[in-house]
């Protein structure tokens, strides 16, 4: 569709019949995510509420399916990229987001690692190393004062603020621990979310859920990479009355923290009263296959 259809169809949005309005719709909607600049323009320079409140649900629909569809994709796939799961929900808020930008601030991050690493570390001091270079050169820390602000699941937020959530910063914490070869995965514990450094090889973020490997020790991202064992694991789930189960001690999927990330904005967006975004986050869930 050239420019000026698609204005001619943009110019019908505030057709009170309601006959002209679907067919309009559904035109527009089939250009999918090309023409959201256009769209963007014409809220602008409309005088017409009703015409800016169409224009707003059309931009809302659209965004919604083109990430959607690359949830889905990335599902298919395996996962196997949790940068890429992360930022595609992040695109969701932020159609826009510089993605080159993030991208190579995360390669910062690994860089700044890196360098202080050597082969004779032992997985403790690997540790130490990065929790140094997240919380005390780039200062990331667990936002308390603010803990439920959908903001702490959106990881371009919390790359550019320093402040997310026990799930968000764990996210970066894995992405980079296992881009460096380091065999650190999420544990998707009730109420909180910690990471685990597992004993064997890594594969470059890959983790086949094998739980006859060793867990090492335990992460807490939310608290400046603080170390744990599983006694304090155990004591955790007592104080909360939960029975014990391999998925609160050995490491699950990306795939199963992009539905948590999804999760917790689904409870962040409900905390607010705004239901179109909550049954957004019902209908992404509903993308996953359990």
């Amino acid at each position: 569709m050239n420019t000026s259809e698609l204005n001619a169809l943009i110019s019908l949005l505030d057709d009170p019949d309601e006959n002209i309005f679907e067919h309009v719709n559904g035109q527009i909607l089939a250009q999918g995510s090309t023409i959201v600049s256009e769209l963007e323009q014409a809220w602008e320079q409309s005088k017409s509420t009703l015409q800016q409140q169409r224009i707003e649900n059309l931009i809302q629909k659209i965004q919604f399916s083109a990430t959607s569809a690359s949830l889905v994709e990335w599902i298919n796939s395996g996962g196997k990229d949790l940068l890429e799961g992360a930022l595609i929900i992040a695109k969701y808020q932020f159609p826009d987001l510089n993605v080159k930008k993030l991208t190579a601030y995360v390669e910062q991050l690994k860089q700044d690692i890196w360098i202080e690493l050597n082969p004779n570390l032992t997985a403790l001091e690997q540790v130490r190393v990065i929790n140094h270079i997240l919380f005390e050169v780039h200062y990331f820390i667990g936002n308390n004062v603010d803990f439920h602000n959908p903001h702490n699941s959106f990881i371009n937020m919390v790359l550019e603020s320093k402040r997310g959530n026990p799930l968000s910063l764990s996210i970066i914490y894995a992405i980079l621990a296992q881009k460096l070869a380091m065999p650190i995965y999420g544990v998707n514990l009730p109420q909180h979310f910690i990471l685990a450094y597992m004993g064997g090889e890594s594969t470059y973020g890959l983790y086949d859920l094998d739980k006859n490997k060793e867990v090492l020790f335990y992460i807490n991202a939310f608290s400046k990479g603080t170390v744990f064992n599983r006694n304090e694991v155990e004591v955790y789930l007592q104080q909360l009355k939960l029975t014990p189960s391999d998925n609160y001690f050995y490491p699950c999927s990306n795939i199963e923290m992009i539905k948590r990330m999804i999760n917790n904005l689904l409870f962040a967006f409900e905390r607010i009263s705004n239901e179109q975004k909550t049954n957004d986050m019902k209908q992404l869930l509903k993308l996953f296959k359990n």
